[in-house]
């Protein structure tokens, strides 16, 4: 029986727990992706809009036209024999595993990893523009 895995979204942001994701946080999180990007906060593109709305509420990480890709079953992405039947072999998966057989542990560090980074990103771009402005 395949069910398909639950969409988690992120569960802390600065340390501190999110609860509901609002538009103002996807809004808040636009715009520091677009700082990351080199560009002024109010600046914030559709894409950043969209990276910003899957980094918060758990969506695909990739874009939409390569997960209807990734979404097709593998035997009708690519056969290796055309005409060969092959044969299916059962998947066990324990429970608490995501479809890649990450632990719930391992996905809360993974997740906590990438806020991390993101925090790392928007600190450097803001020294960065914080140095362009005080250099003559």
């Amino acid at each position: 029986m395949k069910t398909d895995p639950i969409k988690e979204g992120v569960l802390i942001i600065n340390s501190v727990g999110v609860g509901t994701v609002t538009r103002e946080m996807v809004r808040k999180r636009a715009m520091e992706l677009a700082i990351i990007n080199g560009r002024a906060g109010q600046d914030a593109s559709g894409s950043d809009w969209e990276q910003a709305k899957r980094e918060l509420t758990g969506g695909a990480e990739m874009d939409p036209n390569e997960a209807v890709l990734e979404s097709a079953p593998e035997s009708e992405r690519w056969d290796p024999l055309p005409g060969t039947p092959g044969h299916t072999v059962p998947v066990t998966s324990e429970d608490g595993e995501d479809a890649e057989g990450r632990s719930v542990g391992e996905r809360l560090i993974d997740q906590g990893v990438l806020e991390a980074e993101h925090d790392q990103m928007l600190k450097a771009s803001r020294n960065a523009e914080k140095k362009e402005r005080e250099e003559p």
